[in-house]
């Protein structure tokens, strides 16, 4: 399963490439920003991981951006973000997420939360 990941902060990306090489069937791209994602949107992806706070393009307009285009609506959208309140899970869902996991993030299951969400 390929899936692109976008987060602003260089600790979190380092650290999500490293939790998701050690999840079997997981092939990850790691990119830092919402403009990158829709710039790559259209190479394969079977998934899309967002930061809910990214500078210029967020997650939240990043998924809205992805949603609208015919290319990527069905692929399934998940938010790896801090703002995880019920409002910001709300507001996730109603932009056609699959769902939303908060951070911090455990590296050693994030795969298998991340497989676990996309099974749904």
């Amino acid at each position: 399963m390929r899936i692109l990941c976008a987060d602003d902060e260089a600790d979190i990306r380092t650290i999500l490439a490293l939790a998701l090489s050690l999840a079997p069937g997981l092939e990850a791209t790691i990119v830092e920003s919402g403009h990158e994602v829709i710039a790559r949107a259209g190479e394969g992806w079977d998934a899309f991981v967002l930061d809910g706070m990214m500078p210029g393009l967020d997650g939240f307009d990043t998924c809205r951006q992805l949603k609208a285009d015919a290319a990527t609506a069905a692929i399934p959208v998940i938010f790896l973000t801090a703002k995880a309140s019920r409002d910001d899970v709300q507001r996730s869902l109603a932009l056609g997420a699959a769902g939303c996991l908060p951070k911090p993030f455990d590296p050693m299951t994030l795969g298998a939360d991340l497989l676990g969400l996309l099974s749904r």
